[in-house]
């Protein structure tokens, strides 16, 4: 995906999460780490700017909900977590950059239950690759791509990677 079809779709997620509500002030989406976080702020901004909602945002980090974070050998990454709302009846959009096996959603799921009860969670993201181990589907998906287990799919973007693009590659291989 070249960054005008990011673009195109990040305007696209922004009227379908406002799509259900007829007041958004239930609302709320919550950024993944890492990429998931800027991809969230950019739907928030387009929704602000597009059709002047504030909506609630948050960053989350699952690293000690996940059920490989024992088995793993190295120190895990740790980044913030920072919800400075109430979940409480609130309409949870959940946004990351790739859905794989499902796990990393499932983690996130539990991350949130332990800050409140939100009335729903919806997920978004901008790649489904498939292979999933766990019954988990998006709600918002950028683009469906079928990939190979030895692939790799990279999301990009630019306040991280000084790119907006999508990319397939061989695991272990930089791109070109």
């Amino acid at each position: 995906m070249s960054a005008e079809d990011l673009d195109r779709t990040y305007r696209r997620f922004a009227h379908q999460f406002l799509e259900p509500h007829d007041n958004p002030g239930s609302l709320a989406v919550i950024g993944m780490q890492t990429r998931g976080v800027h991809m969230g702020r950019r739907i928030c901004e387009l929704i602000k700017d597009e059709f002047g909602y504030d909506i609630d945002f948050g960053v989350l980090d699952v690293t000690f909900y996940r059920d490989d974070f024992r088995s793993r050998l190295k120190m895990p990454d740790v980044q913030i977590t920072e919800i400075p709302f109430d979940l409480y009846e609130k309409d949870i959009v959940l946004v990351d950059d790739v859905l794989y096996t499902g796990r990393t959603v499932r983690s996130a799921m539990d991350a949130l239950m332990s800050y409140g009860r939100p009335a729903t969670i919806k997920f978004c993201c901008m790649v489904d690759r498939g292979h999933r181990e766990l019954p988990i589907a998006a709600d918002y998906i950028g683009t469906k791509l079928p990939t190979h287990v030895k692939e790799e799919v990279r999301v990009k973007v630019k306040e991280l990677d000084d790119e907006d693009a999508v990319y397939v590659v061989q695991q272990n291989q930089e791109e070109s």
